[in-house]
């Protein structure tokens, strides 16, 4: 039997937050169980650790959606740096991604990762495209969409107000129409925003990869963090409010300089068991 954590990420509280399945000793599960036991926790991501590939790491991570296999994601690496704290680990930590080397700090609950991957950006999407998708009308949208990420693309678009992102209603089939036109394996996910100074309002939405809203995105955090950054020329700190339409607020700090962006939170262990088919 193989033991298994979960935890509310992003979140000093109970029920707040992104959920998260964490495989502590992932080793002996063969590799075709690996997706299968990510689609029966059904959260956004699943997190398996395994044994570092290089002497001095602390872990190796594999996330998955219930869909599919991900090179990086940020509440299970807050999530999994939590866990291994926990199970004696820390509070400095090495952690191996899809994505490459991931350095980490983590105490009292509380976790930070320095990801120093560059931006890609993938594409600019129509924005009457974009905004279609949200059930907005291209009017709410501040700028023009930018498809971007650090090993995950995402559609980042400003709105002009944080009501606009409240109405936000994916249009499914709009959705489909994107990822046929802008290809990529994150399926035309969405991440619409409102800044107020150096408070950021955001949703996101994954409804191909079966995630209508995620409670907290730390991959989309970061890349916008580094967004930010490349646009002014200077360090940026904010932090993103996350979670509150959908009923699970959630807070992720993120600072970005020119040499990579931080991304910080708590979470809390809710539930453990263990696997027993």
């Amino acid at each position: 039997m193989t033991r298994y954590l979960t935890y509310d990420v992003f979140t000093d509280r109970a029920f707040g937050g992104n959920p998260l399945a964490v495989v502590p000793d992932a080793g002996a599960l063969p590799e075709e169980q690996l997706q299968k036991i990510a689609r029966e926790f059904n959260y956004s991501e699943t997190v398996f650790l395994f044994p570092p590939e290089n002497a001095g790491n602390t872990a190796r991570l594999r996330i998955f959606t219930p869909t599919m296999e991900m090179p990086f994601a940020g509440h299970p690496t807050i999530g999994a740096a939590v866990a291994l704290s926990e199970l004696g680990h820390g509070p400095e930590l090495r952690l191996e991604l899809k994505v490459g080397l991931i350095t980490a700090k983590v105490a009292d609950g509380k976790a930070e990762f320095t990801a120093t991957q560059p931006l890609k950006t993938f594409a600019h999407p129509d924005p009457a495209l974009v905004a279609k998708a949200l059930g907005l009308a291209e009017s709410d949208l501040k700028s023009a969409p930018v498809m971007a990420g650090i090993g995950l693309p995402t559609t980042f678009t400003e709105l002009t107000s944080r009501a606009a992102l409240a109405r936000i209603t994916c249009d499914i089939a709009t959705f489909r129409e994107g990822h046929a036109r802008y290809q990529t394996e994150h399926d035309f996910a969405q991440a619409a925003y409102w800044r107020d100074g150096d408070t950021v309002h955001m949703r996101m939405f994954a409804p191909l990869d079966n995630i209508p809203e995620d409670p907290a995105t730390g991959s989309a955090a970061a890349a916008l963090g580094r967004l930010f950054q490349e646009r002014v020329g200077n360090d940026v700190t904010m932090t993103i409010h996350q979670g509150d339409d959908m009923g699970r607020p959630s807070r992720i700090s993120v600072h970005a300089t020119p040499d990579g962006v931080t991304i910080g939170g708590q979470a809390i262990r809710m539930m453990e068991g263990t696997l027993v088919f």
